[in-house]
């Protein structure tokens, strides 16, 4: 088994795609900053360390996400996200 390593927004954004017990996952970190997310699956998003202020597509509302909280974003979609602290995440992506 071997492991893919992503980099985005200029290494900003680092990930690791892996095989979960269940669905294909990735784990990361992000640093301070916004950014703005596009999926082709749909995802579940949670956040192991830090926070997340995340505006899903189609909506005004800013949320925050915290350590332990969990959000889902709709496949062929995007996010919108600000960091204000380094923080690292997990997502699931569902077949």
């Amino acid at each position: 088994m071997s492991f893919e390593a992503n980099e985005y927004f200029d290494g900003n954004v680092k990930s690791i795609a892996f095989q979960s017990e269940t669905l294909p996952a990735t784990v990361g970190v992000m640093e301070v900053g916004e950014y703005t997310f596009g999926t082709s699956a749909y995802e579940y998003m949670t956040v192991v360390s830090g926070s997340l202020t995340v505006r899903l597509i189609n909506t005004t509302e800013w949320k925050t996400y915290n350590a332990g909280e969990t959000f889902e974003v709709e496949a062929n979609s995007s996010f919108d996200v600000k960091v204000s602290v380094q923080t690292a995440y997990l997502c699931l992506y569902k077949k």
